[in-house]
């Protein structure tokens, strides 16, 4: 199945317009990177976000999942399903964590 691109849209519309925000098609989705990190993208049916793991349990409070498409968590990063991901004010929380965690890393080359 592949991704939503409505879901695309609306984290598209999220981000906003950022200096060095790229699109790249991974993990069978598509998603969006800022100076080369993974900020979030759309998988199949759900999003994920990359709050960092210093960020996570936070991210998990608000109501997040752990992200576990790959059959185990992956520490720092975060899944919404669609219903999750209809929540705008969660969206712009995670949104903004996973900007600041990108934000927070050298530029990849």
């Amino acid at each position: 199945m592949p991704y939503s691109e409505a879901m695309a849209d609306l984290m598209r519309a999220d981000l906003g317009v950022e200096p060095d925000l790229s699109e790249k098609k991974m993990f069978g989705g598509l998603c969006f990177l800022l100076h080369g990190h993974m900020v979030c993208g759309v998988h199949k049916d759900f999003a994920m976000y990359r709050p960092g793991k210093p960020r996570e349990a936070e991210a998990l409070e608000a109501g997040a999942q752990p992200l576990s498409f790959t059959g185990r968590p992956m520490g720092g990063m975060v899944e919404l399903d669609e219903g999750g991901f209809e929540d705008a004010d969660l969206r712009a929380k995670l949104t903004e964590m996973s900007l600041a965690n990108a934000a927070s890393l050298p530029p990849k080359g």
